[in-house]
């Protein structure tokens, strides 16, 4: 090492090194933040299917007497569906504020802030009834091709 004018040793780093320490933080933040949205995601699809299974299985009978009455499998998939589709979209309503104003809270600690647009609060909205429709249609399309009879038969 070198000694600099004030009899210290001179230090040097790597401009790219020093950024790099800077964020390594955020960069572990971010693959605890993928984790946890991987695990979360998978743990409310579970969720939702056995909410699914559970309704179609209680309203067998209905299924049953619609499917007499002429109801075809897409009305009845429609029907199962819109329930949940509501509880989605209450779920979204509540957390594109609360998820925008944390968002812009985090990002105001950088020193380069960047304004986080709408579209992509609207992509996730639509990932989620995307992925709810996809959970729960298999439960109704699945209640809805069962045989009406057996559906009526079991008292």
């Amino acid at each position: 090492m070198e000694q600099s004018r004030t009899g210290q040793p001179f230090g040097y780093r790597f401009m790219e090194d020093s950024f790099n320490t800077t964020y390594e933080a955020e960069q572990q933040l971010g693959r605890i933040f993928v984790t946890f949205t991987i695990l979360s995601i998978l743990i409310a699809c579970l969720g939702l299917f056995g909410l699914a299974a559970f309704n179609a299985q209680k309203r067998t009978k209905e299924i049953g007497i619609r499917k007499v009455l002429g109801a075809s499998i897409g009305q009845i998939t429609y029907h199962l569906t819109t329930d949940f589709l509501k509880m989605v979209g209450v779920a979204i309503i509540v957390s594109l504020p609360v998820g925008w104003y944390l968002m812009n809270k985090w990002l105001e600690d950088f020193t380069y802030r960047i304004e986080i647009s709408w579209w992509v609060f609207v992509f996730a909205a639509l990932i989620a009834l995307t992925i709810a429709v996809l959970t729960v249609s298999y439960q109704s399309i699945k209640a809805a091709i069962v045989n009406p009879v057996k559906s009526l038969r079991t008292e």
